[in-house]
């Protein structure tokens, strides 16, 4: 039970007990909204009944005012007893309002026609209230707080949609501004991916010039000038666009990127944490460019990731094997991913295939029946 609940609870009890010592008060002074006779013990007993029955009209509201009638019903059927205001028609009302205004869908408009037979049942057997003008007053009454009460709920729950409302367009145009924002980012990292091309190509061609003209040392200081301006523009227009597309949040150094020469520590932080990993390096080792260096250490990195999260494997085999042109990449465990899940590694196999692809190469992914295999080919000297 919520504190919220609880309070509710507690103030519903301190009603209750007020309205059952108002109600042996009008019984026993007595009171003049006093009518009819019959036992007052019994009459007592039905109010204390009757009011202690409040205390969860909160939480059970169309059930509180069943048992109301019910017990009225009851004892009427078997003996008159007094006719209270504030021991029996007012807890009538407040079971009504609670009904109407807590009870949900169907229950509500239940609550009325129960309240309605109770009220047909005492017109039917009470004779202080078949006047014309005590059913006026107690039709109208108990009308009026199920009114009020059914109206304070709608008014409650629209206001309820409303403020749902407004928070799902609040996200959603937070979602359109941060999407827009990404697209026109998008957008300047081509513009500027077109520059930085254009202004390497330029520094190709003055290279070659400078290459022509080696006997010229006018033209090679110009040469050597243009490339190290054009090249300066080029390192300026990559720190905006990696500036531009880092997530606030990216806090890390401009230290150098890692590569195979971290494998061994990356197989050694493996090992650490309690995955049994070997290393194997098969063929003649070759020179590889830097962001293909890092495509390599990447892949593995992520392998092994994937391996210790997502799968009960107690071990792991690293192989890089350098062939002609190529390198292939081959992490192998002995876990669960052989149980015909093949997304068990989780979305990162996503971002080893797009590594991968962007250095015209291709990865794959098997279950085998001693585990899964990650295996990427990668083509070495491919200028894209």
């Amino acid at each position: 039970m919520t504190r919220r609940s609880l309070v509710h609870l507690t103030q519903d009890a301190a009603v209750a007990i007020i309205l059952c010592g108002v109600a042996i008060a009008e019984l026993w002074v007595p009171l003049q909204s006093v009518y009819g006779d019959g036992s007052k013990e019994l009459g007592t007993a039905l109010a204390i009944s009757v009011c202690l029955l409040l205390i969860v009209r909160r939480f059970a509201p169309l059930a509180t005012l069943t048992a109301i009638v019910v017990l009225w019903a009851a004892v009427y059927s078997i003996t008159p007893v007094p006719v209270l205001f504030w021991g029996q028609f007012f807890p009538l009302l407040v079971a009504v309002y609670s009904v109407a205004r807590h009870g949900k869908g169907w229950r509500s408009a239940a609550g009325a026609g129960v309240a309605a037979a109770m009220l047909i049942f005492f017109d039917l057997r009470v004779d202080v209230m078949q006047s014309p003008e005590e059913m006026i007053y107690h039709w109208t009454v108990t009308a009026l707080v199920w009114a009020s009460g059914r109206g304070l709920s709608l008014f409650e729950k629209r206001a309820a949609d409303a403020a749902t409302r407004a928070s799902e367009v609040e996200a959603e145009s937070r979602m359109q501004a941060l999407q827009a924002v990404a697209d026109e980012r998008a957008r300047i990292a081509r513009e500027l991916h077109d520059i930085i091309a254009h202004s390497v190509s330029v520094m190709v061609v003055q290279a070659g010039a400078a290459e022509q003209a080696a006997d010229d040392e006018a033209i090679v200081r110009q040469a050597l000038q243009n490339i190290r301006t054009t090249g300066t523009s080029a390192l300026a227009d990559m720190r905006r666009v990696v500036a531009m597309l880092r997530t606030p949040d990216d806090e890390r150094s401009l230290e150098p990127q890692p590569g195979l020469a971290e494998l061994p520590r990356l197989i050694d932080q493996a090992c650490d944490a309690g995955l049994d990993t070997e290393l194997r390096i098969e063929g003649e080792p070759l020179e590889l460019p830097d962001g293909l260096d890092l495509a390599v250490y990447r892949i593995v990195q992520e392998a092994l990731t994937n391996t210790r999260r997502h799968s009960s494997a107690r071990s792991a085999i690293v192989t890089v094997r350098f062939t002609a042109g190529e390198v292939e990449v081959t992490v192998a465990d002995d876990g669960i991913g052989a149980s015909g899940k093949p997304n068990s590694h989780g979305h990162g196999l996503i971002g080893m295939r797009e590594r991968a692809t962007l250095y015209g190469g291709r990865l794959e992914t098997t279950s085998e029946p001693g585990g899964f295999v990650v295996h990427a080919v990668l083509p070495v000297g491919v200028l894209l």
